[in-house]
């Protein structure tokens, strides 16, 4: 099987521990787009961030997969596919969390709206909250977004919760679940609450942009590293999966690479991508 496309996770995949690009990686993405392989991003992180680490690999003309595919686009004016969790709902939503001990954000595809955090450590709470936020990426902080979205309603891709407590974080599932229909509940880092629309996942935004690029399923390698990335491992041509993953995310792979402080990336592209195009550069 020939693959034409590749899709990254970022978080765990792309990026080491210390939220860096290695050399090792670069290389391997310049080696794939030499050779004709469309590369995208399939990330839950927000348009402009997952744009910025697109610009790093030199693909930031591609389509992205943003949003944990709610939001596939080249281009923040100009998405090919949107899937927004109405406004009604967003405060439903938004009104339940506030409830728990967590910090919530209401991802649109140009800025956020978060809730100001009151945590015993401030040092480690602007840590968790602040990751994967490109310095451009504006965020209004404010004492209460149920209160804010009163004022101001919004429709967003993506609602975000970071939570320091796993019970807390169980119990808010449960209640959103029982509470709000048609949503899908997502993790794609520890403490991490991901909700987006119910038909929203990594694997629709693949299913999209390849019929935009009319590349189907099994032509491409997709690689994750958490549960938000199941559906997708599962569903492409070759699902790669990193090695610090869980075991029931690499029981549904075809592939299982080294984890991302190892360079698993360019380590699968050297392994797989090597036997396609036989490159001299990788004997």
């Amino acid at each position: 099987m020939a693959y034409r496309l590749l899709a990254l996770d970022i978080d765990g995949t792309l990026l080491k521990s210390n939220h860096r690009l290695g050399k090792e990686t670069k290389e391997a993405i310049e080696f794939v787009k030499s050779k004709g392989v469309y590369v995208t991003l399939a990330t839950g992180r927000a348009f402009p961030s997952a744009k910025k680490v697109a610009k790093s690999l030199k693909i930031d003309d591609n389509y992205l997969i943003t949003h944990d595919g709610a939001f596939v686009a080249d281009d923040s004016e100009n998405p090919i596919f949107e899937r927004r969790i109405e406004s009604s709902k967003v405060y439903q939503i938004v009104d339940i969390l506030e409830n728990y001990h967590c910090h919530i954000r209401l991802l649109h595809e140009k800025y956020a709206v978060g809730n100001k955090v009151h945590h015993k450590s401030q040092l480690i709470a602007r840590m968790n909250v602040g990751m994967g936020d490109p310095l451009f990426y504006p965020v209004n902080f404010v004492d209460s977004p149920s209160h804010h979205l009163i004022d101001q309603p919004l429709t967003v891709p993506k609602i975000r919760a970071h939570f320091w407590n796993e019970v807390e974080q169980q119990d808010a599932m449960e209640e959103l679940e029982e509470a709000v229909p048609d949503i899908r509940l997502t993790s794609s880092e520890h403490g991490s609450l991901d909700i987006t629309d119910a038909s929203v996942s990594k694997a629709r935004g693949l299913q999209v942009l390849g019929k935009k690029l009319g590349i189907p399923l099994k032509e491409m390698v997709a690689i994750g590293s958490y549960d938000n990335d199941a559906e997708m491992v599962a569903q492409a041509g070759l699902g790669v999966v990193m090695g610090q993953s869980s075991k029931e995310l690499k029981s549904m792979a075809n592939w299982i690479t080294r984890s991302n402080d190892q360079n698993g990336v360019a380590y699968m592209v050297r392994e797989v991508f090597r036997k396609q195009f036989h490159p001299k550069v990788f004997k």
